[in-house]
């Protein structure tokens, strides 16, 4: 089977959730090819869309907060919008692309590509089926208005806020979001310790600020040092902030109990090292923290999506959150050291996202291809 996955540069965890796929179908023999479907255009137009979003969610978090409720409030699946399309005009260049690189299956984990596919199907220019992922616990806007074959959603509770949106029910497949084997599979601690550099009976607060970088990550460390006793340590990974990177050393590299990284793909050992996280409420961060069964301390949400995504990890009792700096300081200084709330908390975790999600997704691919599957493939959304 060969399976294109088509995800686009606006963040990392569209991305994720595609290499996730690609990594476990390919260990299964399998052909996967993971492709930026702006990059079509070229590396400007890649680079233009993924820094412009960026921007905006960076530097203007109110203006995207209010597009994506302007979004929410005009998408439907009875007429299109000016998402759709801009999206229109990258069909040539994927037909172009598929008849020179043939696959079996197309998935995406992005809605921009599912937006190109919708008008090529509706066009006649595409002959393989269409498998799109959600990467966020809610039904983000314009989804509505594609038309793909399937849709992976998070997780079963979702299903009629999907099918009230005018997705057709049948459609929906609520296998979860696919994490990397690394994250489903629990590490050991004393060996990432190692590898940080940290004392194995150390307690270890993890700060994520994501993969762009976002959130006050200097003021969050700057209190929490305060109030961090010897045996506590902290790991900050910046991402791709460069900027956050170098205000952060200069004001916090000297210190001994504090390790500062920038972007890396070794996300999966510092969880493991870890044994409390603080992140935003992105959608792949957080499955992936909670497969991995780390208590999680949700911070500030980038407005619109990531709401959704803390409102369903806290009401799951999956996280915990503050209102302001001193309150998710105080629930990080409790949950660190309450270990019945920590079991509570995985408890919860496992009982909630499941582990095998891009098993479950592969084992439906093959089944869609009319590949050879095993018996244990799971029941899809209409069983």
């Amino acid at each position: 089977m060969k399976i294109l996955i088509l995800s686009c540069n606006t963040g990392e965890g569209h991305n994720s959730a595609g290499k996730a796929l690609m990594e476990y179908a390919r260990s299964q023999g399998d052909e996967a090819e993971l492709v930026d479907i702006m990059m079509l255009a070229g590396k400007h137009v890649s680079r233009l869309v993924g820094g412009g979003y960026v921007s905006v969610v960076k530097h203007t978090p109110a203006l995207f907060s209010a597009l994506y409720r302007i979004g929410g409030l005009v998408s439907s699946d009875r007429h299109k919008s000016p998402v759709y399309y801009a999206n229109t005009l990258l069909a040539g260049r994927l037909k172009k692309y598929l008849d020179e690189h043939p696959c079996d299956v197309i998935v995406t984990p992005h809605l921009f590509p599912a937006e190109t596919i919708t008008y090529m199907k509706k066009k006649k220019m595409l002959t393989q089926k269409v498998v799109a992922i959600g990467t966020d616990y809610t039904c983000i806007p314009f989804w509505e208005e594609t038309d793909c074959d399937h849709y992976v959603i998070p997780h079963a509770s979702l299903i009629d806020e999907f099918a009230g949106k005018g997705i057709p029910r049948e459609k929906l497949l609520p296998y979860g979001i696919p994490v990397k084997p690394a994250f489903s599979k629990p590490g050991k601690k004393p060996v990432a310790r190692a590898i940080c550099r940290i004392p194995e009976d150390a307690k270890v607060y993890l700060i994520m600020s994501g993969s762009m970088g976002f959130g006050k990550v200097n003021l969050l460390v700057a209190e929490l040092l305060t109030k961090l006793a010897p045996d506590e340590y902290i790991i900050v990974i910046c991402g791709n902030n460069q900027r956050l990177r170098k205000i952060m050393h200069t004001a916090f590299g000297r210190h001994p109990q504090i390790r500062i990284l920038g972007y890396t793909e070794h996300i999966s050992a510092y969880m493991d090292a870890c044994d409390v996280i603080f992140t935003k409420p992105g959608g792949l961060t957080s499955t992936e923290a909670a497969v991995k069964g780390i208590p999680i301390i949700h911070t500030k949400p980038i407005p619109g999506c990531e709401e959704k995504n803390l409102a369903f990890f806290t009401g799951h009792g999956m996280s915990v959150t503050g209102r302001n700096l001193s309150e998710l300081i105080r629930c990080g200084q409790s949950l660190l050291h309450d270990r019945e709330r920590q079991d509570e908390i995985r408890r919860n975790q496992r009982e909630t996202l499941p582990k095998d999600a891009a098993a479950n997704i592969w084992r439906f691919l093959r089944k869609l291809t009319g590949e050879a599957v095993s018996p244990d493939l799971p029941p899809d959304a209409r069983s």
